[in-house]
């Protein structure tokens, strides 16, 4: 089967902070809210401490296994782009791992391109929470 096409990556700098972060917690998850402020960033919890809901979307891993939600009301905005996590100096006010660390994780994007998007019309839904198991 072939690989779908990647929605979601990370930076250089941001893939050695996260390596930092799962040496110290463990194995991590990304969930992208749709508030404002600190809501729009990127999120990193330990894995299993945040629940995903049913119609939020996985968009890829990253780093190896670290899975990438985004919530429906946010992915259909941001459908259409291909995402990459970046690391900047200053600390967020939410309760993302990285805090401590005086950074915050931050989304980049760009438009997908047309051979991209005539790829994704061919693969199978991304699947939600609702279909995630354990």
């Amino acid at each position: 089967m072939e690989a779908r096409t990647r929605r979601v990556e990370l930076t250089p700098a941001a893939e050695e902070l996260l390596r930092r972060i799962v040496g110290t917690h463990g194995p991590v998850m990304f969930h992208q809210s749709g508030g404002c402020c600190d809501g729009s960033a990127p999120m990193c919890y330990p894995r299993g401490e945040f629940r995903v809901g049913a119609s939020d979307v996985l968009l890829g891993h990253v780093a190896g296994d670290a899975p990438f939600w985004m919530s429906a009301d946010q992915y259909a905005y941001w459908s259409h782009t291909h995402l990459t996590v970046d690391v900047v100096a200053g600390r967020g006010s939410g309760f993302s791992l990285e805090a401590p660390e005086g950074v915050r994780f931050l989304l980049r994007s760009r438009l997908l391109t047309d051979e991209e998007l005539r790829r994704i019309d061919t693969e199978p839904p991304l699947p939600t929470g609702a279909d995630a198991t354990g």
